[in-house]
């Protein structure tokens, strides 16, 4: 069917480390608070880090959440995130301006 299944909010919350093993995910996503000061602050980069290598470990692809400068941008691709979602690429758009953006920057839609 070409559903994918992904943990938000991972590090927060109930997004428990035994979920990893009990459901079919595809992808963790890395909760916005650790992203925040992920580029100044050495305990939030460590934290992304060790989800990033929790997450490929299991043959997951990680997205950090909440990227809203280029500073976390350049810290996410050296530290190998897979992809990234937040303010930086775009606010939150309606359904047909969602459409016109993918195709517009090549998003495969």
């Amino acid at each position: 069917m070409g559903v994918h299944v992904s943990m938000d909010d991972f590090g927060t919350g109930y997004s428990s480390l035994s979920f990893l093993k009990q459901f079919p995910l595809n992808a963790l996503k890395i909760d916005r608070s650790f992203v925040n000061e992920s580029a100044t602050n050495p305990k939030d980069a460590a934290i992304v880090k060790a989800v990033l290598a929790l997450g490929h470990g299991l043959n997951l692809r990680v997205i950090a959440e909440g990227v809203e400068t280029i500073e976390q941008q350049r810290f996410l691709e050296s530290a190998n995130c897979d992809a990234i979602q937040g303010y930086l690429l775009s606010r939150p758009l309606p359904a047909e301006a969602a459409i016109e953006f993918c195709r517009s920057h090549a998003l495969g839609i």
